[in-house]
């Protein structure tokens, strides 16, 4: 009785991997396919389907049965030409050696698909199915895991709010139900990623270290800082104030308007009370003030008059602020009787105004840099000229240089370039020995 052990290979990874063509026939041919698909990809499941079909064999042989051992494999062009290019391999074996059955050897769900073909020309007495024990994945998985638990961090941010997740839940489902609890938890989680998503806890912990820096260094930027928070929270405070004191008004607009128009110059003047005290700490530092310090206080108020304006602009169109009127005066032989500007004028003159005070402060800056960079220029050439004189008096006073001629010539790499000269030519070369005698 004669058994065909049959590994099938849909795919050609063999052929891919070793560049032989199959069929490959025979206990040694096979067992040599083995070494050189493993040393081609150590990790293929291929291999473990190879030494499959030999350790079938090789307990068939050993019931005293005739075993003939061979590796099929498909095309790479398509499924259709792979499946008949293994058709064709398994009429070849059948018509050279006659099985009376045969065993399959797989490794995949793709070469499964093959069983059917080799059904149908030889009686299929078993299947072997090679899963790998260990799989890639499940391997990574497990060291990912194990290395995840070893980190003391990760631990803290995953496996602290998951346990404090299942641990308060319960509780807040008997006295709230579940419900409340669910969306109490949802919320704290949420807050939680958020919280981790935008390093909040590293900037907490950098303007902490800068507030430490500043108390210790003792800065102005201190002080003027708290003052800034301050006039923040009087700002927000007259906004939410001037919001409560509209009569039910209708949207969103008229209320965001109001609480600009209100908050604006508190917001500005916290604004300028900080960029003041970081100007400061610039003047007072040995380094020179950068042009963003000295233009941002021209900035915050131009920014500050567009908002006024425009806000203005809206709750007079809308009737919540009267339109503004300039009184009679009488300064001397100069009078004149009063008048009403429009939402529309008013506009437009805050914003001319915000553009001439932006303008003004980019000249400002500008003007200090240019002063600065003349300064340090001034600098320079300074230590230019007071750095080549030594050198130039040190040149002059070596006895050296004057006296040993040989050397000098010698060391210099201008006249060792030149090609050399009759002695006789050169000037002073016969004449200082003459003069020495």
């Amino acid at each position: 009785m004669t058994t065909l052990v049959v590994c099938l290979d849909r795919t050609d990874d063999v052929g891919r991997k070793t560049g032989l063509r199959s069929p490959v026939v025979g206990w040694e041919a096979v067992r040599a396919l083995v070494t050189d698909v493993g040393l081609a990809d150590p990790e293929d499941s291929g291999v473990n389907s190879l030494l499959e079909t030999l350790r079938v064999a090789q307990d068939l042989r050993d019931e005293n049965e005739e075993v003939v051992v061979a590796v099929v494999s498909g095309d790479r062009e398509s499924m259709v030409s792979a499946d008949r290019a293994v058709a064709k391999q398994i009429d070849e074996l059948v018509a050279t050696y006659d099985p009376d059955s045969a065993v399959v050897v797989i490794d995949s769900a793709e070469d499964e698909r093959l069983v059917p073909i080799v059904e149908s020309r030889v009686q299929v007495d078993s299947v072997d199915r090679v899963v790998v024990r260990q799989a890639r994945d499940i391997e990574s998985t497990y060291y990912l895991l194990k290395q995840f638990l070893a980190d003391e961090e990760l631990r803290q941010t995953v496996l602290v709010p998951i346990g404090l997740t299942f641990l308060v839940f319960p509780m807040l489902a008997t006295f709230l139900g579940p419900a409340q609890g669910a969306a109490a938890i949802t919320t704290v989680i949420g807050i939680f990623l958020l919280y981790k998503g935008f390093n909040i806890d590293d900037w907490i912990a950098r303007v902490g270290h800068q507030v430490r820096e500043s108390l210790y260094s003792g800065q102005v930027s201190v002080v003027t800082y708290v003052v800034a928070a301050g006039l923040t929270l009087v700002g927000l405070f007259a906004g939410v104030l001037g919001v409560s004191s509209l009569d039910d008004p209708p949207g969103v607009v008229i209320p965001a308007m109001q609480f600009a128009f209100d908050a604006v110059p508190w917001l500005a003047m916290a604004a300028l009370t900080a960029s003041a005290g970081r100007l400061l700490d610039e003047a007072i530092s040995d380094e020179p003030i950068r042009t963003s310090f000295l233009n941002l206080p021209f900035i915050v108020v131009s920014v500050s008059l567009v908002v006024r304006g425009f806000s203005a602009y809206f709750l007079e169109q809308q009737g919540v602020e009267e339109p503004f009127s300039v009184p009679a005066y009488e300064f001397g032989v100069v009078s004149n009787e009063s008048f009403t500007i429009t939402a529309g004028e008013r506009l437009a003159l805050f914003v001319v105004v915000a553009i001439v005070i932006s303008l003004v402060g980019a000249r400002v800056a500008s003007y200090f840099s240019g002063t600065r960079n003349g300064d340090e220029a001034e600098l320079a050439d300074g230590s230019g000229s007071t750095i080549a004189e030594p050198d130039r008096e040190s040149s002059a006073d070596s006895p050296s240089e004057l006296t040993d001629g040989g050397p000098a010539r010698e060391s210099s790499p201008a006249i060792d370039s030149e090609p050399t000269a009759d002695p006789a030519s050169e000037p002073g070369s016969n004449d200082e020995p003459d003069s020495r005698e």
